[in-house]
């Protein structure tokens, strides 16, 4: 399995990482064209080697053009910047699950909503640079599992839009719950926003012990000439674990209590949740105040189609209230192959683990139809058809 592995010793930018992701392999000429493919202007991105303290590594600088005219923008508008890009789908989903963490954070320390957090310096165009140009490196190295060291953040006080902050500054700190974290006497930020919502993001695990096989070492190189070498370093390695073992993401789930609908409505419901890009909808019967008979509605869906079902869950349900919650799912790798029986083409989909097919299944759609074309029961053609393939 190839591993990303984040050594922290002096924390973590957005600059930073890109740097270190270029000096691990990455191309610079593919970074700076699939950044060009957002509807941004008035930066330079100037990549170049550098060092700190005698180690050599590479800089990756956002330089603007006039830093005076930043706009503030809030998630929406950044989704709107993205989604209007043409970059991938996999670049615009997960840059947005990085933006999308920050909004949360942001949301919680200011006592706010996300859809009203203002960003200011995230906002900025060599914040959005970083994180899209973060984003990619990853994409562009696929690793099949993301780690990290405990993260150093530095000390003293930081100068923001919001006035003088401690240091880790607040929605670094929410950003970093659950992480391994250091905290030396360095009297300035050494993890920033940016680099915390990174981590926060891809990261499937922190450990200051890891065991994995070096293939490469990159260095990214930081702003500040520090007393402790101001880089980030990153290792591509390899485990001993199975390349088709799981799949590591992170998703969304929506839920809202309903007690005054008819459940008659929930059909409905659930198939315009699934066309909007659901990955599973589920109702769960429950009990309410006044002992009244009710429903939970739960949700599961990527960052990307979290403003979609939002607005499905306002517009077509009685609720005044959504919940959200961010998970982390382990999925096994699988495929989809169709298949010829006798019956015709049929779509099977095998699940693996360490590199063998473990369980397959058919798509229900396709046995349901095959039974009614041929007036036998669901049970018996999907029997038929496992019993032809062998499954």
């Amino acid at each position: 399995m190839k591993l990303l592995y984040y050594d922290c010793f002096a924390g973590i930018s957005g600059d930073m990482n890109i740097g270190a992701l270029l000096d691990a392999g990455v191309d610079s000429s593919f970074l700076k064209g699939e950044l060009k493919k957002i509807k941004v202007s008035g930066y330079e991105l100037k990549i170049y080697p550098d060092k700190r303290k005698g180690i050599s590594g590479t800089r990756a600088e956002v330089v603007l053009k006039d830093r005076t005219e930043q706009p503030r923008r809030n998630i929406m508008s950044i989704k709107d910047i993205l989604i209007k890009s043409s970059l991938g789908d996999n670049i615009i989903k997960n840059s947005l699950r990085v933006f999308d963490n920050i909004a949360s954070a942001e949301a919680k320390v200011h006592g706010t909503t996300v859809d009203k957090v203002h960003f200011h310096e995230i906002g900025a165009i060599d914040s959005i640079v970083d994180i899209v140009g973060s984003v990619i490196c990853l994409d562009y190295l696929k690793p099949d599992k993301i780690m990290s060291s405990s993260v150093e953040l530095g000390g003293g006080f930081i100068k923001s839009s919001h006035g003088v902050l401690p240091v880790p500054a607040p929605a670094t700190a929410e950003l970093l719950s659950g992480a391994l974290i250091k905290k030396n006497s360095a009297p300035f930020e050494m993890t920033t926003p940016t680099g915390a919502a990174i981590l926060k993001t891809f990261v499937d695990s922190f450990t200051d012990i890891p065991e994995f096989r070096i293939i490469k070492t990159g260095y990214g190189i930081g702003e500040r000439d520090t007393e402790i070498p101001n880089v980030l370093r990153v290792f591509i390695g390899e485990t001993g674990e199975s390349q088709n073992d799981y799949n590591f993401c992170t998703e969304t789930i929506l839920e809202t209590n309903l007690d005054d609908m008819n459940p008659e409505s929930s059909s409905y419901l659930m198939e315009k949740l699934f066309n909007a890009g659901a990955s599973d909808v589920f109702f769960t019967p429950i009990i309410m105040k006044k002992s009244r008979p009710a429903y939970r509605i739960s949700v599961l869906c990527s960052v990307y189609n979290e403003e979609y079902v939002k607005d499905i869950l306002f517009n077509e349900t009685s609720t005044f209230g959504i919940r959200k919650s961010e998970i982390k799912k382990i999925a096994l790798s699988r495929d989809y192959k169709k298949t010829l029986t006798r019956f015709g083409k049929v779509t099977v989909k095998t699940a693996y683990y360490r590199d063998k097919p473990l369980k397959a299944k058919l798509e229900f759609e396709e046995v349901q139809k095959i039974a009614i074309e041929n007036n036998i029961s669901y049970m018996e053609a999907e029997r038929e058809i496992k019993k032809e393939l062998g499954i």
